[in-house]
Formats: C-alpha cells, structure tokens, sequence
C-alpha cells in the first residue's frame, strides 16, 4: 500500500501565539473594512500550500480569491519577476514605453476568443479593468446605459460597485450609485420554481430581458450589457450555452456591445483557458484579472480594434497601470498554463470534486446542489431539501472550522449558503483529497442531528 503524503500540519491553534500578536497590532493600526477570511499571517507560499507565521501549514481551497490559478511562487514567474525587477521596475508606460506591455498585450490579443483584430491595454485590478471598459464602451457607441445582472459582482469602485447585485457588505449605505446602470435577471436552474426546465428558465429571463427595453431603457440607448459567464461571489452560478448566445444575438441586433468579465473565470480556472469558450461567444470586450500573473496588481482589457481605438489620446490609462513587474510575470503565467496543460488539469479537478460531493449529496440532506464548471466548484447548503431555504449558518460554521483545521476555503453567494473551492490549479491529488477530506468530515458533523 502506497502512504500518502500528508501536507496539513498544524503546530498551534489557529490562530497561534505570533498570528494573536500581528492581531492586536492589525486590529490597532488597520480599519476593520477589509475583510479577512484565515485569522492568521502568511510567512510562505508554495503551490496550494499556505505557512503561517507560527508553523502551521494550510491547503489553500481559496487560491487568494481565484488569483492563484498558477500555484502560488511558481519558480519561473518568480525568476522572471527577479529578472525584470534588475533592469527596471517602473518608468510608466505612459512616461517611457517598455517592450513586456507590447508583448503581453500581442500575447492577450491573440489568445482571447475571436480572430478578429484586437487591442489590449493594462491596468491594476479588475475594478479598474470594469469601469475603463465601460468608458471605452459609451465613448464608442455614444450611448450611456449599462446592464449587468443580478447576484452579478464586478469590483468595489464606484462604477464597478453600482453593476454589482449584493447590497451587503458591498453597496451598504455607500451611495448614490452612478446613474444609468440597470440589473436583469440571471438564471439560477437550481431555484426556478419546481418543474420549469433550463430551457423554460432561459425563456422567461431572456423574455424580460427584451421587455426591460420597452419598460425601462430603450436599446438604442444601451452602450453594453456586462456579464460574468459563471457568476463569481453570486455564488458560482452557471448559465446553458444557449441563454449567453441569446443575449449576445439581442445586443447584436441592436448594437450594443457584449463585455465579458472574466476576472475570476479567466487563466484556466473552468477548464478553457477563458470561460466564454465554453459557450461559443466572442465578447466585444474582455476583462481579466486575478490569476493573469500569479497575484501581481495588474489587469487587461482586450477588445476589438475599433472599440477600444474610441477613447482618444490620454482619455484612458493610469500611472501604474500594466506594470513591468506584472506584465513579465503574466507572460511566465501564459506559458505555464499552456506547457502544464493547467485548464485540462482544472476539469480533472472539477470532476473529482463533483463526484465526491454529489456522492455524498444522496446522504446528507443540507447539500441542496453541487456544482462546477472545471475548477470552479462550489456546493450549496440549504435547511431543507424541499423548500430549499438558505442555510448561512452551517456555511459560516463549516467555513471557519475548516480553517482552523488546515483547509482555506471561502463562502460566496447572494444568500451567504455557498462554499467555493478555487483550489490552485497545480494542486497534487493527495493535496486536493486530504482537503475534500476535511470538508467531507466537517459536512458529516454539522448536519448530524
């Protein structure tokens, strides 16, 4: 018999001696707003494997919120970074150009869905990516509504925060919102009303959606429609090929571009390299983040050539925006995913974390759903089977103790029932079953009456 090779190992309690004292002394000097899911600090990553400052060793199931689709450190990203930060680490692009933008951006222009041209330009984070897509989008089509969806989340900023669906923790008491921003429904199989198939569903939201521009906006006055082909923090819900073709042919019919937001579905995490090629849609514009350079601060919009040529000279940019370190690192990410084959290993992932939960769905009541598209897995915990009522507290519960006992993971969704797996896309079997392990333990324990 093979020994497996355990790689929890927890030397204290969570959170230990050192992490208690960085906890007074960030509880002290830092406001409360941020949030953080592991109360303990990071000392190394390697991997999916997390150390804290006092010794203990985590599986990483969060993968720092879908940004550690590459493992964390990989050696040649690391290297690469080394390398670059030797020469120079930032004139601006916009002061002095340098050749890693150029190269990322034809590297991003020919990767991203559709043959047609495109153009790429860089930013900091995936808000940013969000509100300068939708500058790029009104300024072309001189139009100033936007649709996004509901349980839709694309960013903190302003913009970004007004597209996004779950008022808290982020829109609570933060407004006004930006005007001229719309929400539509988003199908949700799980919880359509009992009998109506997918078909049905889609339907019925595609039909609101084409009355909404007699009832609210007319669509002569919509400049994009933005969508997250799974939703993310809605609760990793996935919609049929069949209802984002339909949206994408009624924007068609009246001009309005299509934005895909891929920053938590992009770099390999559903098994494609971008989620949008699962359901044969080529967005007009495409935004990235998260996982495009292992968790450096930098992020894309790429879109076709004429669109993202609107805005004029100075009009779009940002003083950090694409920077070396990040663009090096993003093209060291791009090669790894393509030499490891990672959105291959992402469906071997999704598939083995599918299995195990609907396997166990047939015993445990409280798991209501199992989903995933590749390695973007997530179960759903309800108080009954039937009427199907959010449990939030069972989450809660299972989430917290699974991170004292070694395994990081998150929850998501609109009613906080969600437990998410981003699990690194380098993760070894043993790793991703002694993780399942902990969780299939702790599922067992909570529901036991």
């Amino acid at each position: 018999m093979i020994q497996k090779t355990r790689s929890i190992e927890l030397k204290t309690a969570i959170p230990g001696p050192r992490a208690q004292e960085l906890l007074e002394r960030r509880n002290q000097h830092v406001p409360r707003g941020p949030f953080n899911t592991v109360p303990t600090f990071a000392a190394k990553a390697e991997g999916a494997l997390l150390t804290d400052v006092d010794g203990n060793v985590f599986i990483d199931f969060a993968g720092a919120i879908g940004s550690q689709n590459a493992g964390h450190c990989p050696p040649s990203v690391v290297e690469a970074v080394k390398a670059q930060a030797e020469k120079y680490l930032h004139p601006c692009f916009h002061v002095m150009m340098y050749e890693p933008y150029i190269e990322l951006a034809e590297k991003l222009n020919s990767i991203t869905p559709g043959k047609h041209d495109k153009k790429t330009f860089f930013l900091n984070s995936g808000a940013e990516a969000v509100e300068n897509a939708i500058k790029i989008a009104r300024k072309y089509t001189k139009r100033k509504a936007i649709v996004s969806f509901e349980r839709g989340f694309h960013g903190r900023t302003y913009m970004a925060m007004s597209l996004t669906s779950k008022v808290k923790p982020y829109k609570y008491e933060f407004g006004p919102f930006a005007p001229d921003t719309y929400k539509m429904p988003y199908p949700y199989y799980y919880r359509a009303a009992a009998g109506m198939t997918e078909e049905q569903v889609d339907d019925m939201v595609i039909s609101q959606f084409r009355e909404f521009f007699l009832r609210e906006v007319p669509a002569e006055e919509v400049a994009a429609v933005i969508m997250e082909p799974v939703q993310g923090e809605g609760g990793f819900v996935v919609p049929s090929k069949r209802f984002i073709q339909r949206i994408k042919q009624i924007c068609e019919e009246h001009g309005i571009l299509f934005i895909a937001d891929e920053v938590q579905t992009g770099f390999g995490r559903t098994g494609k390299m971008f989620a949008m090629e699962h359901f044969g849609v080529v967005p007009d514009l495409m935004i990235m983040s998260k996982s495009i350079a292992a968790g450096l601060p930098i992020s894309a919009v790429t879109g076709r050539a004429e669109v993202m040529d609107a805005p004029n000279v100075g009009e779009v940019g940002g003083t950090y925006g694409g920077s070396p370190l990040g663009c090096v690192a993003a093209l060291e990410v791009i090669k790894l995913m393509e030499q490891q084959r990672l959105p291959e290993r992402a469906m071997e992932i999704g598939n083995r974390i599918a299995e195990r939960f609907m396997d166990l769905q047939n015993r445990i009541p409280a798991i209501g759903d199992v989903r995933a598209l590749g390695a973007m897995a997530a179960i759903e915990f309800v108080k009954d089977p039937e009427t199907k009522e959010p449990d939030k507290e069972l989450t809660a519960a299972i989430v917290q103790e699974a991170n004292k006992r070694g395994v990081i993971v998150m929850g998501a969704g609109l009613y906080g029932n969600i437990l998410r797996i981003l699990s690194p896309l380098v993760i070894t079997d043993d790793q991703l079953n002694e993780g399942l392990d902990v969780l299939e333990q702790l599922m067992h324990e909570k529901t036991v009456q």
